[in-house]
């Protein structure tokens, strides 16, 4: 009965650092299987690595377990380790939850490898522990509990060893995933655009595919597919056997140097645009010049006879415009002015205006010497410049820019970004909540000072990955936010405590600054206190990792 009883025990712990295994893999597949990252992240809160129930309840137990034991000698103590065990292992309540795990193939290879490892790891203790206490029968309880503790609280260990241990086989089937890719596109031999840039690329994106659609069969890769992955799953799966296709447009990101290099041999692109350069996973590359370096990659894939598109006004993005390669370049500028000679920019906008209503400008070649007024549905000021690289290569591909003018009054925001519309109460809800940049932050709350009528509540939980820039960019935002808001709330105390110092050092009003710990208490909130004609703007949602 004793023996019966250990193997419960050690059966509960079991099942539930299998359940610890598969909740883990949720964070692990938002940290892209990232093992260093993952685990960073593991260890950043001692909740997380050491959670506090198991530990307490099998302390609890163990030490219940071994006085009863001496004085009984009954299988009382086996009795009360397993209630105990049973307690630890429930699972705890989640919280809010942004991002479900998502069962890919390769999560599911992920899942048997660590289930695997951890079954393994189990027995193993078991057996050490099994043979070091023949004679010690009354240990037995707390040191079977103690196994199955510490194989739980290893979960992400066992995840990260499953891992590894998927390695040759996750490089099979991206190699033969990758060789389908190479030959969807030489079958069907589309022209490629490829983009990129620290921000603005999806947006850059769509605004071309919309450009272009006018004249030419465009397809763009989805959402914001943007790895060497999600590209390939893209061509595989919508353009596979389609040859009416003409151009292939494609976002290329990079959080390590030679991504962007892969994708340009995947995809061959004979036209490349970059958006910007800024600290948008700074904290991944270090600095500056080395994204820069990364992202200069698209246009080293080139031929010499491609196309290189420049947002000029971006200093590290005109250093790359100043190399001279490839031959053919055309730069883009919202800043100079309409009579700039069309070897520093070629298209110019100038008389930007903003309102509720979108952006107006007039848009300058200056190779001929045309300009044509712009009306776009479509708020931001930096989407401006967004529209200008669009306008290039679809002029540059044949399209009169008179013509992509009358079909820019057409174009629509990105999904979440900057995005408005009104609820059934009667309040503006702006969402630009897909991510958060230095640069777009200013013009998002612009977006918001313009509803001039009602209380303006910007929701943000600040900005992340800046590396070093996080603490004076987050303070930044926050003495800009003063300017424009008139409540705030914040999200995460301690992630948004620069902001909180940049609004206090701006004399925000106090009462008017609230902290919460979730979205969810946000939108409880401004439901319960805002009315008709107010205006809400969520200014980036972070993935559950923070």
């Amino acid at each position: 009965m004793a023996t019966f009883l250990l193997l419960l025990i050690a059966l509960v712990w079991g099942v539930g650092a299998i359940w610890r295994v598969y909740k883990q893999a949720r964070f692990y597949q938002i940290e892209e299987y990232m093992s260093l990252r993952y685990l960073r992240w593991v260890l950043a809160a001692r909740e997380r690595a050491l959670p506090n129930r198991p530990i307490a309840l099998w302390m609890f137990g163990a030490i219940l377990s071994m006085f009863l034991g001496e004085a009984s000698g009954s299988v009382f103590p086996h009795i009360l380790a397993l209630i105990a065990a049973c307690i630890a292992v429930m699972p705890p309540d989640e919280g809010e939850i942004k991002k479900r795990f998502v069962r890919t193939s390769r999560a599911t290879r992920l899942l048997a490898a660590s289930i695997i490892v951890t079954i393994v790891a189990l027995i193993g203790l078991l057996l050490v522990v099994w043979r070091l206490t023949e004679r010690l029968e009354d240990f037995r309880p707390a040191l079977v509990g103690l196994v199955g503790l510490v194989v739980l609280l290893a979960a992400p260990l066992w995840l990260v060893l499953g891992n590894l241990l998927m390695v040759p086989v996750e490089a099979a089937y991206r190699r033969r995933f990758l060789r389908q890719a190479k030959q969807v596109m030489e079958a069907v031999h589309p022209k490629v655009i490829g983009i990129t840039g620290s921000y603005g690329k999806t947006t850059t994106k769509n605004f071309m595919r919309d450009l272009l659609s006018a004249r030419y069969k465009t397809y763009a890769t989805p959402k914001s597919y943007n790895t060497l992955m999600g590209v390939s799953r893209a061509i595989n799966q919508d353009i596979a056997d389609d040859y009416s296709i003409e151009y292939f447009i494609s976002e290329m990101g990079a959080y390590i140097p030679g991504e962007i290099a892969r994708l340009c041999q995947l995809t061959s692109p004979s036209i490349s645009v970059v958006v910007e350069v800024g600290p948008q996973h700074l904290e991944r590359f270090g600095t500056l010049e080395n994204i820069a370096i990364a992202k200069y990659e698209i246009i080293k894939a080139l031929p010499p006879d491609g196309l290189g598109v420049f947002n000029v006004d971006n200093p590290y993005v005109k250093t790359m415009y100043d190399r001279g390669y490839p031959a053919n370049r055309i730069g883009v500028s919202r800043l100079l002015p309409p009579q700039t000679p069309p070897d520093q920019a070629r298209f110019i906008a100038s008389d930007v205006t903003q309102t509720l209503m979108g952006l107006t400008f007039t848009v300058t070649d200056t190779q001929t010497g045309q300009n044509e007024v712009f009306n776009v549905p479509v708020v931001g000021l930096h989407n401006v410049t967004n529209i200008l690289l669009a306008v290039a290569v679809a002029v540059h591909e044949g399209l009169s820019l008179r013509e992509v003018a009358q079909r820019a009054r057409m174009l629509t925001p990105s999904e979440s970004r900057l995005v408005r519309q009104t609820s059934a109460e009667g309040l503006t809800i702006i969402n630009d909540a897909y991510s958060a940049n230095p640069a777009g932050v200013v013009s998002a709350l612009q977006v918001l000072a313009m509803h001039e009528t009602g209380r303006r509540l910007l929701i943000t939980p600040g900005m992340v990955e800046l590396g070093p820039l996080h603490e004076s960019e987050n303070r930044k935002l926050g003495e800009e936010a003063a300017r424009y808001a008139t409540d705030i709330i914040l999200v995460g105390r301690e992630q948004t405590s620069p902001i909180a110092a940049g609004l206090q050092a701006a004399q925000f009003p106090v009462d008017r600054l609230i902290i919460v710990d979730t979205l969810s208490e946000a939108v409880t909130w401004y439901k319960q206190h805002l009315r008709a004609g107010d205006t809400v703007l969520f200014l980036n949602d972070l993935p559950d990792t923070y």
